[in-house]
């Protein structure tokens, strides 16, 4: 398994509205993707406008395929919402126990 990171700095006061833009408009595209398995989304509780997305592939071939083919239309969708460009990273998966995450809003 392959994941990418995607760590961007929002506008002020964008990091909610990017993260429902990413699951509005993005994930449905990624669902379309032959060989995605998942994204994440986590909004950073010290840094209200940073945002890392986290997309887990089958094959790396999968994950550069998507980067070539649709994520320059992606990037477009949410860049309004982007103080700077996102810094992408590559990783192999080691080890992964996903299945007791669930996502909550803090109180």
């Amino acid at each position: 398994m392959f994941t990418r990171t995607l760590e961007v700095t929002t506008k002020s006061g964008k990091a909610e509205e990017l993260s429902s833009a990413i699951h509005d408009k993005v994930l449905p595209i990624l669902k379309k993707q032959t060989g995605f398995v998942h994204e994440t989304i986590l909004l950073s509780d010290t840094e209200p406008n940073r945002v890392l997305a986290l997309s887990f592939w089958n094959t790396k071939e999968d994950a550069e395929r998507y980067q070539r083919e649709q994520y320059p239309a992606i990037h477009q969708i949410v860049r309004p919402l982007l103080d700077a460009d996102p810094v992408i990273r590559t990783f192999n998966v080691d080890y992964s126990a996903t299945d007791r995450i669930a996502a909550s809003k803090a109180a």
